[in-house]
């Protein structure tokens, strides 16, 4: 029986695993989870942007991170697979998160980056500029 439902690619089993295994790092660190998968549409023909993990850090930071992972690290790996179109997808879906603030708090954009197994996380990888 047909259920509706598309079955998870390769690409999608791994990103849920990496985005599981980014969580449970920055966890570890203290910082706790407010929302994952936050999505902005921004039109019928236009691409708007999503974010992986909300996160707030233990000093009152907002957190948007991004989980990016790669079998390994040809082409640069998976921070520099992050782009200025990529950077800007990220900046809009932060920009639409902070409206339900009346007075936004601080915030930073974080990568965490998965290559051949290693991971690394960048803390204020890039700014809204």
């Amino acid at each position: 029986m047909f259920s509706g439902r598309k079955a998870a690619t390769d690409k999608q089993i791994s990103g849920d695993a990496a985005e599981a295994r980014a969580l449970a790092h920055l966890k570890q660190h203290g910082l706790t989870l407010i929302e994952r998968n936050y999505r902005v549409a921004r039109g019928p023909n236009a691409r708007g942007g999503e974010i992986d993990l909300i996160l707030r850090d233990r000093d009152g930071t907002l957190v948007f991170a991004e989980v990016r992972v790669r079998a390994n690290a040809r082409h640069g790996g998976a921070a520099a697979s992050i782009g200025a179109a990529k950077r800007a997808s990220l900046v809009l879906a932060a920009r639409h998160y902070l409206l339900r603030f009346a007075a936004p708090p601080a915030c930073r954009f974080d990568v965490v980056a998965i290559d051949d197994g290693g991971l690394q996380w960048l803390r204020g990888a890039f700014d809204a500029t």
